[in-house]
């Protein structure tokens, strides 16, 4: 097929990856605008723009796409038999959904309806979810509303963070764009609407999400730990240091149950594995890796012991 893609993370590429090494023409890959990063604001390019430019495709990155006549004007000249968009970042018009043959393709990382929006594979983990999976839909013009044409379920993993089950739902959305493609073209694909009464959202994840709420149960907390990695990290806050936590679990020896008088955020243990915090309902995360912002990751023992905060002293000042 001739293809218009549109895709910006790292999950994008590899569907990308996928309909090259299936013979595809892809005629013209849109990825978001090159963005200021880091202390010097270096201009940050996307993922499919590296691997795009590294295969001597066409990239357009516009910064809006709706009432842009170029884009438009681009997408009318290709006139694609589809146009394949993963995790691309913006809304697409409905003019530009009637221009491809076979309509725009989106690979959504969840189990359609749930999780619809921006970050489905984050709040999935953050709020407990033990299956999630890859829906492939037909789009419209509403938020991830459109029919599916194929899902496939995939288990989360104990200690799977966000970027871990990003990079194995990746595969398994190449895999399924693959498979559902050729079967569209063959005619052997009946789209299926959603359910609108169970869906559930997703949304673009924002830098308060971060902030640890103590009075959580620790699997809670747990669970965002795992979400919310790289950004916008799981953090709490002591006097002026914002301190990340990287890494921790709750198990039998990360236990309160029997200490049910300690205040959430209140340091009750502490050993050479990492410390142990006491959580909402008598429960308690063993911390295994912190980080202060601005300084490089550590045991959480160092951490700690660096800001001489001893065993019953609070974590968190909030």
């Amino acid at each position: 097929m001739h293809l218009i893609f549109m895709g910006t993370p790292e999950f994008a590429v590899t569907s990308l990856a996928r309909l090259i090494a299936d013979g595809h023409i892809v005629e013209a890959a849109f990825t978001q605008p090159d963005k200021p990063a880091g202390r010097g604001n270096k201009l940050l390019q996307s993922p499919v723009k590296l691997f795009a430019v590294e295969r001597g495709m066409t990239v357009f990155q516009p910064a809006r796409i709706k009432t842009n006549e170029e884009v438009r004007a681009t997408f009318s000249a290709i006139a694609p038999d589809a146009c394949i968009v993963a995790a691309y970042g913006k809304i697409l018009p409905e003019w530009m959904l009637s221009i491809p043959r076979l309509g725009c393709i989106n690979v959504h990382a969840s189990l359609l309806p749930k999780y619809r929006g921006a970050a489905p594979i984050n709040w999935a983990i953050a709020n407990g979810e033990r299956e999630t999976g890859v829906t492939i839909m037909q789009m419209d013009a509403g938020l991830d509303t459109g029919a599916m044409l194929a899902q496939r379920a995939a288990a989360i993993l104990d200690d799977e963070t966000a970027a871990d089950l990003s990079s194995r739902l990746a595969e398994v959305g190449a895999g399924l764009l693959s498979e559902t493609l050729r079967r569209l073209e063959l005619g052997e694909i009946h789209p299926v609407p959603q359910d609108n009464s169970e869906a559930t959202y997703a949304p673009m994840l924002k830098r308060e999400d971060g902030l640890i709420d103590w009075t959580h149960t620790a699997s809670q907390i747990a669970n965002r730990i795992r979400a919310f990695q790289p950004w916008p990290g799981c953090h709490t806050m002591l006097g002026h240091h914002r301190l990340i936590i990287w890494r921790a679990h709750t198990g039998a020896e990360a236990q309160a149950t029997d200490q049910p008088t300690f205040r959430p955020a209140t340091i009750v243990g502490m050993d050479k594995t990492g410390i142990t915090v006491a959580c909402g309902g008598g429960s308690a995360l063993h911390i295994e890796e912190l980080q202060i912002e601005g300084k490089r990751r550590l045991p959480a023992r160092d951490v700690v012991n660096g800001l001489r905060l001893p065993t019953g002293e609070r974590i968190s000042d909030g």
